[in-house]
Order: structure tokens, then sequence, then C-alpha cells
């Protein structure tokens, strides 16, 4: 259950907000001496102000080929290269496009609450299983109600990462 609200944090920090973030390039893989290799371990990563990123690689060689993959990336940014260095300018999010991302953001929560269950069901099916093979039948029930609470901890995990981010997403 841990590691879908991890992945569920991952993955929101993908979703841009109208605010330059690192978070958006960690995904991006560069062919390095024949290697896909993070982005990350071929250059400095750092915001400029609150609407520019800025890539700075260890090797001007690299300069086209983080261009490259930025674009291949597909993450709906322009790269800007100026020889040095690589800026990449968030533009302002429109009402319309905020909404979408909130859709989308509340569309990871709910895959985020199907894992959830996945895993409930799960655990459930363990202890069924082994009170059948002899686990007391009382504390079999206890288990199965300490997994519900789990369960519904994480749903509120869940419904306050979504909330806030629709709240960052929405914050003009």
């Amino acid at each position: 259950m841990d590691q879908a609200i991890d992945h569920l944090k991952k993955e929101l920090t993908k979703i841009r907000t109208g605010k330059a973030s690192t978070g958006l390039l960690d995904g991006i893989l560069v062919d390095y001496y024949g290697h896909n290799t993070p982005l990350a371990q071929v250059s400095n990563i750092g915001i400029a102000d609150a609407r520019t990123i800025t890539i700075q690689p260890w090797e001007k060689a690299m300069l086209s080929k983080i261009e490259h993959s930025i674009f291949a990336a597909n993450i709906g940014i322009t790269p800007m290269n100026d020889g040095e260095i690589i800026r990449i300018s968030i533009p302002p999010l429109t009402e319309e496009r905020r909404r979408d991302l909130v859709k989308q953001a509340k569309n990871m929560g709910e895959e985020a609450k199907v894992a959830l269950r996945h895993a409930r069901h799960k655990v459930i099916e363990f202890i069924k299983k082994e009170m059948k093979n002899g686990f007391p039948e009382d504390m079999g029930k206890r288990k199965e109600m300490e997994v519900d609470k789990m369960l519904h901890t994480h749903y509120e995990t869940v419904d306050h990462l979504i909330t806030a981010k629709e709240k960052d997403i929405m914050t003009v």
C-alpha cells in the first residue's frame, strides 16, 4: 500500500502546474555514449526563476542530445539552446488546461485507490487461506479489520495528496 502512495507522489510531481520544477525532467533519459542515462546524471539542473528551468550539461557535446531527448519526451515544453546552457520556459497555464490537469490528477488518484484495493484483496485472501490452514478465526477477523483500517488511512492520504495537487494547479 505504501508503494502505491509513493508511486502516486512521483506521478503527481510530473504534472505541470505553471511553475518551474525540476520534477518535470525526472523521467528523461539521454543517450550518453551509447547508454540511456538520466538527465540529472549528465547535467546540472536548476531553477533560474519561477518560470525557467536551466540545464547545464557537464560536456558541451551533450547539448544537442539533451535537447533532442526533451523533445522526444513529449512533455509539452520547448527547450532553448544558447550554445552553453539549455533554458526551458514554462508557459502560464490556461483555465481549460488547468481543469484538464486536475482531471488527470484525479485519475491518478483513482488508479492509486485501485492499487490499494488490489493489495487489500491479496492480504485478505492470504488471511483466509491461513485460517483454513489452522490460524484462529477470531485472530483472522481481527487482522482483516486491521487491513481495512490501513486501507481507509491510505485512502485519506490519497485524497489529501489529490486535494493539495488540485489546489496547486488551480492557483494562478
